[in-house]
């Protein structure tokens, strides 16, 4: 519109700044909620499903030589839970159960092939060995070892818990990060990495708005023949320098323990000073 001299024609009937800011703001909203909608519900559901039909073929889905580590903090102890791999069809395999007694005494040790999650917090276990350790007060000092084919071991672990452990936290849907933050709280785990990724979700939908304002004081520069071009270019870089400082924050604000949601919105923080600095000097002023 501004290289073809239409939105000077637009100035010239009657649209003023505000009313023109307004408008983009309206158009912003639409990609604040279509950004939303896919990066909680689409894009998480398409990443799992990826996972699932990548295992198809590889047989598995795990992280290193040892796997995913979770803890579980109970009434009378604690457990440390090592999860091998996950199945395609969502079956946990190589599974290793720590428990611990409130002195952090190890008391018991249970393996176990496989392991399904079922809905009623609990997880079924097939083929278990369970090693019994004596406490410091046990006066026979002997290890017990029994197998068992079944054995229900219930825990507060759901699958989202050990899909995040397995895959990358980014790709959760905000709710199942916000329970996986609280259940690594409730069980004293650094949770700054997670807390982090869960505020870069709330606040980046936001971003559209702030790209959108950025892109209105384009419109108010006087363009020359062929000179659209830089700005083009101009405002590509804008957008991929965005993108850039909201990955470096993260890490920055992880190493050096910042506040989690200042971490997320400084980025955003930053450029809507940037847009709103160029629209009040070249739209306002000039």
């Amino acid at each position: 519109f501004a290289q073809s001299s239409e939105y000077t024609i637009l100035r010239t009937s009657g649209l003023g700044p505000w009313r023109a800011l307004k408008t983009l703001l309206l158009l912003g909203i639409c990609f604040v909620l279509l950004t939303f909608a896919i990066g909680d519900f689409i894009a998480p559901m398409a990443d799992r499903s990826a996972q699932l039909l990548k295992a198809r073929y590889t047989g598995r889905i795990t992280v290193g030589q040892t796997g995913a580590w979770l803890k579980e903090k109970q009434t009378f102890g604690q457990y440390a839970v090592n999860v091998g791999e996950l199945s395609p069809d969502g079956q946990l395999r190589g599974i290793r159960i720590f428990e611990f007694d409130n002195r952090g005494m190890l008391t018991s040790m249970m393996l176990a092939e496989t392991a399904v999650l079922n809905d009623d917090d609990a997880w079924e276990l097939k083929n278990v060995q369970r090693t019994e350790f004596p406490s410091q007060d046990s006066k026979s000092g002997q290890v017990e070892r029994t197998q068992v084919v079944s054995l229900r071991w219930p825990n507060q672990i759901s699958a989202e818990m050990v899909s995040v452990s397995l895959l990358k936290p980014e790709r959760m849907s905000t709710i199942d990060l916000f329970q996986y933050i609280q259940h690594l709280q409730n069980n004293a785990q650094a949770a700054q990495r997670y807390e982090i990724e869960f505020w870069k979700k709330v606040f980046y939908p936001l971003s559209c708005l702030v790209m959108v304002v950025l892109a209105l004081p384009f419109a108010y520069l006087h363009f020359r023949s062929g000179g659209i071009t830089s700005y083009v270019f101009g405002g590509v870089l804008a957008g991929i320098s965005f993108f850039l400082l909201n990955n470096v924050f993260g890490y920055i604000g992880n190493l050096q323990s910042w506040q989690p949601w200042l971490t997320a919105a400084l980025p955003g923080l930053i450029y809507s000073f940037i847009s709103l600095t160029a629209f009040g000097w070249l739209v306002l002023r000039r």
